[in-house]
């Protein structure tokens, strides 16, 4: 196994002239858009052709293959070249859009197919993202991997906004071959992207003289080592499990007790969403000096705007929402950042799926705990216990001397 930094290609410009990655990030942000498009348009298929605990199943079927082959892609995109996995497994992708539109052009949508097609792209997610984890480091210098993950979160978020909003329109107008031939549109732009465009400045170590199992081994080793790595992926792996529950089911509580009507909830998700593009934003202009601290001191905050959703008072849960999207987005981009930037680069693309494994397994019990305590306890409590754990929690990563040292300021390329 090789253990070296990564080593400098070409001198990248700064971060504000590279075009190739400033567009890189415009194309993935397409992409997203193409994704929420086909995401609505296969709920709504699902709800429309079986019952509603089926449909539920269908939209959730790619997360179990994804779960149990996270892992081993993981170890394979450490060992790969990542431009040619993802091309790979976005070309896959676009065979599936465009069998699965043909296929119900000439028949009718029916479970299988859905199920089938769900699956695929679970699988192939499993592979694609850890190869798609490594990218940034091999594009910017760490000192720009904030500004990076800033632009690349608001464009994402924009696309997938601009795709949400399509996608009803869209699945009403032609549906599922409409939208699959939407999204396949925007994997092909994806796939000639990096296949004509896209090069990297930066190249990382290999991993090699070891098996896939075996490799899977060694990250975990590498793990259980390394204190701020595992604080790190923790961190990252949990980022969502307080927030997560409080806004996707206690929000719907607190406007359905009180009265507020589903247009509540919608503006409240609506100021998360605005609030983390701002939040995102303001690492640009207002970075910390040690920017894992900074992200850290922010989930503290985070945790305290959870604890306000609980007020029964519709101006204490839209500034908590405001709260918690501000906090979201500075804290996610700074952290996403310094993982790309500090985590050994030979185990980013398995930091990365541990990471992804971490959070799919982990939300659906998040999701039924906070369900359980707001069955059985005063509506306030779940979202005070949630925030209080999350906001005490910090102190772990806030007290550790490796993370307080971070500054991607100070990290040079190797030459």
């Amino acid at each position: 196994m090789t253990s070296t930094e990564p080593r400098l290609l070409r001198t990248p410009p700064p971060f504000r002239r590279d075009r190739m990655v400033q567009t890189w990030l415009v194309v993935k942000a397409l992409s997203d858009a193409g994704d929420a498009v086909w995401t609505i348009a296969v709920a709504w298929t699902a709800v429309q052709i079986a019952s509603p605990a089926v449909a539920g199943l269908i939209v959730a079927a790619g997360t179990v293959p994804r779960a149990v082959i996270l892992l081993i892609g993981g170890a394979i995109a450490d060992r790969v070249d990542a431009r040619r996995m993802m091309l790979l497994f976005n070309s896959i992708r676009v065979v599936v859009l465009v069998a699965t539109a043909v296929w119900i052009l000439t028949t009718e949508p029916t479970v299988a197919i859905l199920l089938v097609t769900t699956v695929a792209f679970g699988i192939c997610d499993a592979f694609y993202e850890p190869a798609a984890g490594t990218i940034p480091r091999q594009l910017v210098q760490p000192a720009d991997l904030p500004s990076y993950s800033a632009l690349g979160q608001t464009l994402s978020r924009l696309g997938t906004m601009a795709g949400a909003a399509m996608g009803g329109f869209l699945v009403a107008w032609s549906g599922m071959p409409g939208s699959a031939t939407a999204d396949a549109i925007t994997f092909t732009l994806v796939i000639a992207f990096i296949a004509i465009w896209l090069r990297p400045h930066f190249a990382l170590p290999r991993t090699t003289g070891e098996s896939v199992l075996h490799g899977v081994a060694s990250g975990f080793r590498h793990l259980s080592q390394d204190s701020a790595t595992r604080t790190l992926v923790i961190a990252l792996s949990g980022l969502n499990l307080a927030v997560g529950p409080a806004l996707a089911i206690g929000l719907a509580l607190q406007a359905t007790e009180h009265g507020w009507g589903a247009g509540a909830v919608g503006v409240f998700e609506a100021l998360v969403g605005g609030g983390a593009m701002v939040g995102a934003l303001v690492v640009v202009r207002r970075r910390p000096r040690h920017e894992a601290i900074g992200a850290f001191w922010a989930l503290v905050v985070q945790g305290v705007g959870i604890i306000s959703l609980g007020i029964g008072s519709p101006i204490a849960v839209g500034i908590g929402c405001v709260v918690i999207g501000l906090t979201a987005g500075f804290a996610s981009v700074l952290l996403g950042a310094t993982f790309a930037a500090t985590i050994a680069p030979e185990y980013l693309g398995r930091m990365s799926s541990i990471t992804r494994l971490g959070d799919d397994c982990l939300m659906p019990l998040a999701m039924a705990l906070f369900g359980l305590l707001a069955s059985i306890l005063p509506i306030w409590m779940p979202f005070a216990l949630y925030g209080g754990a999350l906001a005490v929690l910090m102190i772990v990563p806030l007290r550790n001397p490796r993370l307080r040292a971070i500054a991607l300021r100070d990290k040079a390329p190797a030459a």
